[in-house]
């Protein structure tokens, strides 16, 4: 397991004066550092189709983007060239355990792991990006630039897939070496590039915008038949000019949609479900033979088993009013208020044990839920 140390800083004092503030270099964030995979196992998994991966080049500053999955990597010359794989976590094991460490964030906000590998002088240029991000350097080296927010600056598209943004003053600019960590805030213009054959990993973070939520919240509103009321006027008077539409109605119908939005269990019911959704497939392997409710009964009190949870699985709870609403890839459990303590076992934690799951007495509510997930492949053992 990897232990994340922030310079001299606990993890509250990093949140208050550097998440979402400014860049921060960690040097030894990671002590000893070990890479989890193999740059030959990242291309395995570029060769992958339902992996989502390219390959950026930058010979003579021709900037191309190549998008996997790849048959061969002649493409990944030995200068000037990057292999980037999205969301790691989901299909290996031992790369998603880098995660644990930055789970002092809350579940619901983290994304994926993506890794790089670079040849000298490879990267993707100087970007920007729109959410937090932690980058840690595994085999090699890499030098860094990173700039704070400048809304002067331009953004281009080097081509359809590559958008950039040109050269900034740069408030960190160092040379990181395996275990150095870099945090990232978002808006912070950044580039960087291999000295030598390099591995980054890329904690990326979730930041919807209100686009994306509203788009998603009018979807959730369809599909569960809500929003049927209807505008209405029992007061309709006459007025002078028939084309005005009056103040007090353009009220009405704000108040008319905002109705919809503070309908709590409705919004929470799609909150749950939109934000537990992996944007990524995943390594899923369902039982070919599906254990029971009696079974996992049974397992639950006299057996000392672990389950470990999939890399890529999103797990995050509300509390309701009257219930625990437990919301997993998408979908969303209702459980008794009761079960608190077996559902953070399962959102906290990467493994729970049996032992743990008998002394949280969970429902039977909670055994049936259970019992459907590790069927499904969500949690394994």
């Amino acid at each position: 397991m990897y232990q994340l140390k922030i310079n001299n800083l606990c993890e509250q004092e990093f949140l208050n004066q550097y998440w979402q503030k400014k860049p921060l270099l960690i040097k030894q964030g990671f002590t000893d550092f070990q890479d989890p995979i193999e740059a030959e196992e990242l291309a395995g998994l570029a060769m992958e189709e339902s992996i989502e991966s390219r390959i950026v080049t930058n010979h003579n500053n021709d900037w191309q983007a190549y998008q996997g999955p790849f048959e061969d990597f002649e493409k990944l010359t030995e200068q000037h060239s990057t292999l980037l794989v999205q969301a790691v976590d989901h299909w290996h094991s031992d790369a998603a355990q880098l995660l644990h460490p930055f789970r002092f964030i809350p579940n619901w906000r983290i994304d994926d792991l993506m890794i790089s590998y670079s040849t000298p002088k490879g990267g993707v240029g100087p970007h920007l990006d729109q959410y937090d991000v932690f980058i840690i350097q595994g085999e090699g080296k890499r030098h860094w630039r990173v700039g704070l927010p400048d809304p002067t600056l331009k953004q281009f598209a080097q081509n359809k897939k590559l958008l950039q943004v040109e050269q900034f003053e740069a408030v960190i600019d160092c040379i990181l070496e395996p275990g150095d960590i870099l945090y990232i805030p978002p808006g912070c213009p950044h580039e960087g590039y291999a000295i030598e054959n390099a591995l980054n990993y890329s904690v990326g973070f979730r930041a919807p915008n209100q686009q994306d939520l509203f788009s998603s919240f009018a979807d959730h509103v369809i599909d569960t038949d809500s929003g049927q009321k209807r505008y209405t006027d029992h007061t309709l008077a006459l007025r002078d000019s028939k084309g005005e539409l009056l103040q007090s109605e353009t009220d009405k119908v704000k108040t008319l949609m905002q109705a919809l939005l503070n309908n709590d269990e409705l919004f929470k019911h799609w909150l749950g479900n939109t934000l537990s959704q992996a944007k990524h497939e995943m390594d899923l392997a369902p039982l070919e033979e599906p254990i029971t409710c009696e079974q996992m009964s049974e397992l639950i009190a006299n057996n000392a088993e672990e389950f470990e949870r999939l890399g890529g699985v999103r797990a995050i709870y509300q509390q309701l009013e009257d219930t625990l609403l437990l919301s997993i890839n998408g979908e969303n459990y209702p459980l008794p208020l009761c079960d608190l303590n077996a559902v953070t076992l399962l959102t906290d934690h990467d493994y729970v044990n049996t032992d743990d799951l008998n002394a949280a007495q969970p429902s039977l509510v909670f055994i049936q839920t259970f019992t459907t997930l590790v069927n499904e492949g969500m949690w394994f053992n």
